[in-house]
């Protein structure tokens, strides 16, 4: 006989094993590529497509039925065509990339704009930490998968380091009419 040597989430006390794995499987198949997941996927350069499958990752967006929810990390995997990537910015927790498919473009900066970039392929990865400026290019030419991880189940927004970002950060969550 087995023993569960630590106690379920008040949630899932009494909950069937079907039940769970209907609650925490989420499929690649059933996922919606999100191509308006941030502010800067709007501008060329920085246009991507996010997959959430653990709460809603550095979009900010919460609520989809078909995502796993979050504890104490989000999870999403990330579609960037050759030439694309994103913004400049922070988080208020780490933030890791981990490669899957293809190759990244990473990147981290500090306040007078000094940038070291550093290549990464498959089954790599890099945690920046709270704080530290940071984003990606795909500079290859093949498309990137890559998973990305954010340390709380809720996280706050992206601070974007550019000015006119950050003050319309979260214009991308409002419904489109």
């Amino acid at each position: 006989m087995s023993v569960a040597r630590h106690p379920r989430p008040k949630e899932l006390e009494g909950a069937s094993l079907e039940a769970i794995l209907d609650k925490y499987v989420a499929r690649f198949s059933n996922r919606k590529a999100d191509w308006a997941a941030f502010e800067d996927a709007k501008i060329e350069g920085y246009k991507r497509a996010q997959h959430r499958f653990i709460g809603a990752g550095g979009s900010g967006k919460h609520g989809d039925a078909a995502v796993i929810p979050a504890g104490n990390f989000t999870l999403s995997i990330m579609y960037v065509e050759p030439g694309q990537g994103n913004a400049a910015h922070t988080h208020e927790v780490e933030e890791v990339f981990f490669v899957l498919k293809g190759f990244l473009d990473v990147f981290v900066e500090d306040e007078t704009g000094k940038r070291i970039t550093t290549r990464l392929g498959p089954w790599e990865c890099i945690c920046t930490p709270a704080g530290v400026i940071h984003g990606y290019e795909n500079a290859s030419l093949e498309p990137v998968y890559f998973q990305v991880m954010i340390g709380r189940g809720k996280p706050e927004t992206m601070g974007y380091a550019d000015e006119s970002l950050f003050k319309r950060r979260d214009e991308h969550l409002k419904p489109v009419s």
